[in-house]
C-alpha cells in the first residue's frame, strides 16, 4: 500500500512544502486590526508626547470630527 513511502516523497513532500510557504505568508504578512491606528490615534500619541500643544490638539481634534461628520 502506498508503494512503500513513494508518494511521501514524490507529490506529498511538495504539498507540504506549499502548504508551510502559505502559512508562513499569511501569518507573516499578516497585520491585526488591532495594529492599525486612526488619525485620532495618532494625534493623541502627539499631544501625549508633547510635540502638539493643547490648542494645537483641540483644533485638530475638531477638524477631525468635522470631517468625520461630513463623510
Amino acid at each position: 500500500m502506498f508503494y512503500d513511502g513513494y508518494h511521501f516523497w514524490g507529490m506529498n513532500l511538495i504539498w507540504w512544502f506549499v502548504w508551510i510557504f502559505f502559512i508562513i505568508l499569511i501569518f507573516g504578512w499578516y497585520t491585526p486590526v488591532s495594529r492599525r491606528y486612526t488619525h485620532l490615534d495618532i494625534l493623541k500619541r502627539c499631544f501625549a508626547s508633547g510635540e502638539i500643544s493643547k490648542e494645537e490638539y483641540q483644533e485638530k481634534k475638531n477638524i477631525l470630527a468635522d470631517d468625520l461628520a461630513k463623510s
